[in-house]
Order: structure tokens, then sequence, then C-alpha cells
């Protein structure tokens, strides 16, 4: 009975939604089995990515395919890269709790340590308009804030035992926002008073693992456990879900929004990743692409304007570019 639902679904939104084909292109990464992940647009021949498993930070350049390494301390097990307003490299020492900082001209790396060991284990890192860097700490149950210019450190507990916060993204206001992979709720944190709000969705089973907002600041989410695409309004707290096309075992993952408010996510289900596509005001899932390595597992990615483009890395040690086509309203 499952199946058929599943199947009656997936061939009522295939009727539905005409399909928009992406640009998939994916670069071998020389470094075998070092899951290169959580690429960064630096400039159009930078993308920077950290491997997880090889300890480093690289960045290609795409018209070349040149791909350069920098190495870090065995051991620092690398989660996350962005690039600052100061134009340093920036990496999350996710096994060894610090952040670090990488010059990319002389390749001098500057560590700043958690004040408190619990933080062990940074993870996803994103700067606001004030160039102060906020990050999750997974295992460590916390979301802290990096003043680079100060060097200091501010770490928030979060109330919800063992709620992992995972994903990390800022509004408008400069307000991040916060997935807690551990439980079905979603936080965010008032940047003047340091405090924590936490919403709970609906659904006890929920797992949020990324989000992204539209210009509208309203929330998304993918439920890695349930199979759905989400939207909260941080207003009211009203939730609204889409199953996704793959079913509720399509383990949505990596995600991201573009400039037109589409919303778009990798499907990471055994065997399958596909690119999705979601427009908010049809509420239509509008495009579905197969990344041609099979992508063992997309596990964050970013979309740049300036190019239309979404990087991403994979677990078949990849590092993956696709370009988005313009709505056809646009064209």
């Amino acid at each position: 009975m499952v199946y058929q639902a599943t199947l009656l679904l997936l061939v009522s939104w295939l009727w539905q939604a005409p399909q928009t084909q992406v640009q998939i292109t994916e670069w071998d990464v020389p470094w075998e089995n070092t899951v290169p992940r959580d690429p960064f647009y630096g400039d159009q021949d930078h993308i920077w990515f950290v491997g997880q498993r090889g300890h480093y930070v690289g960045v290609l350049n795409p018209t070349t395919g040149e791909i350069k390494r920098y190495d870090l301390e065995d051991g620092t097990g690398p989660h996350n890269v962005v690039t600052g307003p100061d134009g340093y490299v920036w990496y999350s020492g996710n096994r060894q709790g610090h952040i670090g900082r990488l010059d990319p001209e002389t390749g001098e790396i500057k560590k700043f340590p958690m004040p408190n060991p619990d933080a062990r284990d940074p993870h996803t890192m994103i700067f606001d308009q004030t160039g102060s860097m906020w990050f999750t700490v997974q295992g460590g149950n916390f979301v802290g804030r990096l003043n680079p210019g100060l060097e200091e450190i501010s770490l928030i507990q979060v109330p919800t035992a063992r709620a992992r916060p995972y994903g990390i993204v800022m509004d408008s206001k400069d307000h991040p926002w916060i997935v807690e992979f551990g439980s079905n709720k979603i936080a965010t944190v008032d940047p003047e008073t340091m405090e924590l709000t936490e919403f709970e969705l609906p659904d006890a089973d929920s797992r949020p693992r990324r989000l992204a907002l539209t210009s509208d600041d309203m929330v998304w989410y993918v439920d890695y456990s349930r199979g759905y695409l989400g939207r909260m309004d941080p207003t009211t707290g009203d939730v609204k879900e889409w199953a996704n096309p793959g079913g509720p075992e399509s383990r949505p993952y990596a995600m991201a929004v573009d400039d037109n408010d589409r919303l778009w996510f990798f499907e990471t289900s055994p065997g399958a990743n596909r690119l999705v596509g979601f427009d908010p005001e049809r509420e239509v899932f509008f495009s579905v692409n197969e990344i041609d390595s099979g992508g063992g597992t997309v596990r964050h990615m970013v979309y740049e304007p300036s190019t239309r483009e979404i990087w991403c890395g994979t677990d078949t040690n990849t590092v993956g570019r696709a370009r988005i086509p313009a709505p056809i309203s646009d064209r």
C-alpha cells in the first residue's frame, strides 16, 4: 500500500511538472578516498573545498582543471570551508576542536581553539554582514560566534539535549538559523542578546539536516528521516511540507536556494544522488537530475548567483558544479 501511494505520487508529480534539465560537471580529486566536500566559491578560478579524511584544504580552478592542496595537521578532519571578507580561507577543524584561518598567499595557518573543550567538533560556518562568523558544533551541542578582529569566540549551549546543531544560514536581519539534526527543532539566535530560540516541527520523527532562506526570510528545510521538503514561517511557526519525488527513503541532504527563490536539494538515498528543484510559487518539483558519478552522498552545497552555479562535493571523490537555468519566464 505504501509503495502504491508513493508510485501514484511520483506519477502525479511527473505529469504536472515539466522537467528542467541541469548541466552537471564533475572534477576528479587526485587524492583518493579523502571525502572532498563543502566547496565554496571564491571567484571563477578558485573553488575551495576540504578533504575531510585527507586533512587538507584544496582549491580547484574550473577553467584549467588544476587542483592545489594545502596540507593540515593529521587528524584535523576539516568539515567545512568558507572565504571571509578579509580574504582568508577558513575551515572547521572538526576533529581537533578549532577553527582555522588559511592565508592562501603564504599557506600560513592560524588556529582559533574552542574556549570550552566540550565544543569538540565545530561543524558548519557562515559569515554575517558585520564580518563575524557563526558556526554549529554538532556533537558538543553548541552554536558559536567568532569575531575575527577580536579573536574571540562566544558559545551558546543548545538547551535540547543531543540536538546536534547542523546546517546554518543567515537571514536578512543578520540572525543565524540552525537546524537541530538530533531533534525535530529549528533554532535562531538574537545577535544582540545571544539568546537562542527553538521552534518545534509538528512531526516528532522529523530530522531536519540542512536549510535555506528565501528572500522573504521564510525558513526552508529538508527532513532527512522522512523524505520531505518543509517551509516554516519564522513569525508564526506555521509549517507546510511536500513529500519528495524520491519518497520517504530519499534522504534529502545538501540544500541551497537560487536567485529566483527556487529551492534545490540532493536526494541521497542508497544507490542514487538526484538534484531536485522546487518552485515555491507554483509549489511543484520541476527538476530531477541524476549526478553521473552516483555521488555517494552530497552533504553540503552553495549557490553562486553571479554564475548561476551550485557547487558541491561527493563521497565518490569529486567536486561538482551544476549550472542552473533561469526560469522559463526569464529566458
